[in-house]
């Protein structure tokens, strides 16, 4: 049965045609604008790279019907106006070069673009220079005429796409797409923070809501970021953040990172900038997520704000019309500093954890809140005075007597219980479990974990520090430890491998073939031993003896989707130490376990000495601490 083929004519050839600027521009505009958030995001860095140090943005109805930026930058001359609306005609780079942009945009077809689709107008003056206004609409520019402004830039664009009505079919909610325009800014704030930025939603007329502001923040670097990340992100980003500052051949990456304590559900809290211009790369999205894989579960993510700064002509920006893709010369190279940065800041945490546990475990501790029946709040009273609380202690003193004014001392409170029924911990013979170091001793409260106090239900070990206290899952924490043991054990001595009798052959495409074979080396140091056997087959002749009986060509095959999806396959290694995770926790004490005082001390120094003892091997915190501050606070005594 023969098809027609539907773009060939049966009557004539068909004929090639030069299409109007105006067609050209509105193609363009599908490449550069997708939806409102990124209309204001090319309006937005163009006011950046104009130098503005404070930019408000007002948008209606998500952005659809009113987008409106205000900066104050260094401005356009009324002969520049109608340049600017031509289709690459830019200000950023002169064409002789196209690797080194130091400007966000650099393309030239935002304006003409938007232009095309909406209805935009461009206020405008340069300093020396008279205020200038020039409108264009569905394509069709107006005369330039004199306008009033003090100085600055205003570009109003509003009625987007009313041009191309099918393209507004596919505009989600105002709510949604408002969200979008503030994830924009949001990112562009952290890129940028001497400069300050304020959104607003101005639908329904009159003044409108503020909904984002970021003030401009000054001082060094590191200060600077970080308070603009606090500011954007949240207080408790900032507080369980990690600097990060490293550099290697010519590429700087610098930012904060979370601790694993700190983690999230989804990827919704990673932000990846490549010279202050913010991208989404799979390949340092997956480097972030290896740089975590051995302290967090597979449905947990890390919380980062990472910087790259390279010089321009290490990465190519004009891969895509958004430039939100980038292309790294030698990508290996970042990816490496990435994870061994992440790492090596996660180390030297040792065995911080984030406040957060602290927070949700006072907020499980405290009062519920009245229910839905009607049931009265009950008050607490006021705090008794001293005397009365000595009177109150008093007349619970066994043999206590109205006659009596003051109880004898021995009889104060309830000093009977403690010999017979105190939680203390006291000093006993020295247990053959684990070896006390220095510290033990009492007196230890001003170590970060503290003295040990006591141990409740055979699995959680109370200890005091000088300004509160630490409440410890002994099993958790010391799983974390002989698996940080088992670790170093293994890159010490190597990963023993297993030759294989007969070696399994496994079939691939001839590219699939070749890209795995480029990392055999790595895959070696693993155990996992792989050669070309002549066309697209490649032979597997060694497996890690650790994992026992494998299937290889199953194997093969998870390592180059992994590589697919990240560039890196770190398959072999997750299961190794998935291997060496469930012997520490076999190895580790058990829950139920009754400990003397000496081997609780000695497992808190342990903690306190070795890195990423703050979560255990699945990412869950091995440690609670809490403030005295915050237990007064639940006792009302605040």
């Amino acid at each position: 049965m023969n098809t027609q083929n539907p773009h060939i004519s049966d009557s004539q050839r068909p004929t090639i045609r030069q299409l109007d600027d105006s067609a050209i521009n509105r193609i363009a505009a599908g490449e550069v604008v997708e939806r409102p958030a990124s209309a204001v995001k090319e309006l937005v860095e163009n006011a950046i790279d104009a130098g503005a140090r404070r930019i408000t943005i007002d948008i209606a109805d998500g952005g659809k019907t009113l987008i409106r930026v205000t900066d104050d930058g260094c401005g356009m001359t009324p002969e520049d106006l109608p340049l600017a609306l031509s289709r690459h005609a830019t200000s950023k780079i002169d064409g002789s070069d196209l690797l080194n942009i130091h400007t966000f945009g650099f393309r030239g077809e935002a304006l003409p673009s938007l232009g095309a689709v909406g209805r935009l107008t461009i206020t405008s003056r340069a300093a020396g220079h008279e205020a200038a206004q020039i409108k264009v609409s569905g394509g069709k520019m107006e005369p330039v005429r004199p306008a009033a402004l003090r100085a600055g830039t205003i570009v109003e664009l509003s009625d987007l796409f009313y041009a191309t009505p099918a393209r507004l079919k596919f505009m989600r909610t105002d709510r949604a797409e408002s969200q979008a325009i503030g994830d924009v800014i949001k990112r562009l704030a952290m890129a940028e923070p001497s400069v300050g930025f304020t959104l607003r939603d101005v639908s329904g007329g009159g003044e409108g809501r503020v909904t984002f502001r970021a003030d401009p923040l000054t001082g060094d670097l590191f200060d600077a970021l970080h308070g603009r990340l606090a500011s954007v992100l949240g207080r408790e980003f900032g507080e369980n953040a990690l600097r990060i500052d490293a550099s290697r051949d010519g590429i700087r990456l610098f930012g904060y990172a979370a601790l694993p304590t700190y983690s999230r559900g989804a990827a919704v809290a990673q932000f990846l900038f490549v010279n202050s211009r913010p991208v989404k790369d799979k390949m340092l999205t997956g480097a972030l997520r290896g740089a975590y894989f051995d302290f967090l579960s597979r449905d947990r993510h890390p919380a980062a704000a990472l910087f790259i700064d390279c010089d321009p002509t290490l990465v190519d920006v004009n891969v895509h019309p958004a430039k939100s893709e980038v292309r790294f010369r030698d990508p290996g190279l970042a990816r490496g500093l990435i994870v061994s940065a992440l790492r090596h800041a996660l180390a030297e945490a040792g065995h911080r954890a984030s406040t957060t546990v602290a927070g949700a475990t006072l907020g499980a501790m405290r009062p519920e809140a009245p229910t839905a029946t009607g049931a009265p709040r009950v008050y607490q009273m006021d705090r008794p005075s001293m005397g009365a609380r000595s009177a109150s202690y008093a007349g619970q003193s066994p043999g206590f007597s109205p006659a009596f004014t003051a109880p004898p001392p021995a009889a104060q409170g309830f000093a009977e219980l403690q010999g017979d029924y105190s939680g203390r911990v006291t000093e006993e013979a020295p247990g053959p479990m684990l070896d006390a170091p220095e510290g033990s001793a009492p007196g230890a409260e001003h170590l970060p974990l503290g003295a040990a106090r006591g141990q409740v239900h055979e699995n959680y070990i109370i200890a005091q520090t000088e300004d509160g206290m630490v409440i410890v899952d002994q099993h958790a924490a010391h799983e974390r430890l002989v698996y940080e043991k088992l670790k170093k054990q293994m890159a010490h001595n190597g990963v023993a491998a297993q030759a294989l009798l007969i070696p399994e052959i496994v079939e691939l495409g001839s590219n699939d073939c070749a890209r795995i074979l480029a990392h055999a080396e790595a895959l070696q140091q693993f155990g996992l031993t792989i050669e070309a056997f002549g066309g697209s087959a490649l032979a597997v002749r060694e497996t890690p003896a650790i994992l026992g009986e494998v299937n290889a060509e199953a194997m093969v095959k998870d390592i180059l989707d992994e590589l697919d999806d990240q560039g890196e396959s770190q398959l072999v290694q997750a299961r190794l130490e998935a291997i060496l995770s469930r012997v520490a926790c076999h190895g580790s004490i058990r829950s139920g376990r009754r400990m003397r005082g000496e081997e609780m001390n000695a497992l808190l120094r342990e903690m306190e000495a070795t890195p990423h003892s703050g979560q255990c091997n699945h990412g869950r915190p091995t440690y609670v601490e809490l403030k005295l501050a915050d237990i007064e606070r639940l006792f009302g005594r605040s």
